[in-house]
């Protein structure tokens, strides 16, 4: 479970999120909408722990991810969330399959588990033939599937999916 409270951001004069109190229970599904530039990226990188709040908490169960350090927040955050970015962040110089496991990767997976793991969940989202193309030789559609296998990977408590996803 998630537990924002009183969350806010702000960019200079602008104040986009504003004493935000949001709960999300596990296996619930929440989608955040509004009009361009109401804060649902912002309040999407702040519950996944890319960003900080100005003010407020938030809590993945009992734990005040706002009281972690930087090098346990990273850790935290690699088992426990996963990202579907609105523009893929798929890295160029990687195919698919070695950008799906950089996550696994990062969390001290054996290479050879995170490379099965890998093809597995491309296989199963229909990119078996296109998981040693670069980003670049992906069509939109391809590169969002790769993104979710990503984001799939370490087989996270909780994936925050921006638009379009």
């Amino acid at each position: 479970m998630i537990h924002c409270k009183k969350i806010t951001k702000s960019f200079g004069d602008l104040q986009v999120l504003k004493g935000i109190d949001l709960s999300i229970s596990q296996g619930e599904i929440v989608a955040i909408v509004g009009p361009s530039g109401a804060g649902k990226t912002t309040l999407l990188q702040i519950m996944g722990t890319l960003d900080k709040p100005d003010s407020g908490e938030i809590f993945y169960g009992n734990v005040n991810v706002n009281q972690i350090n930087d090098k346990e927040l990273a850790a935290f955050r690699n088992k426990n969330v996963g990202f579907v970015f609105q523009f893929h962040q798929l890295l160029p110089e990687f195919t698919a399959l070695e950008n799906v496991m950089i996550p696994a990767l990062i969390g001290n997976v054996r290479q050879s588990e995170a490379m099965r793991s890998a093809q597995e969940i491309l296989d199963f989202l229909g990119l078996s033939d296109r998981t040693e193309h670069k980003p670049a030789a992906l069509s939109g559609g391809e590169k969002q599937r790769v993104a979710v296998a990503r984001a799939l990977i370490n087989h996270p408590s909780f994936i925050f999916a921006d638009e379009p996803s």
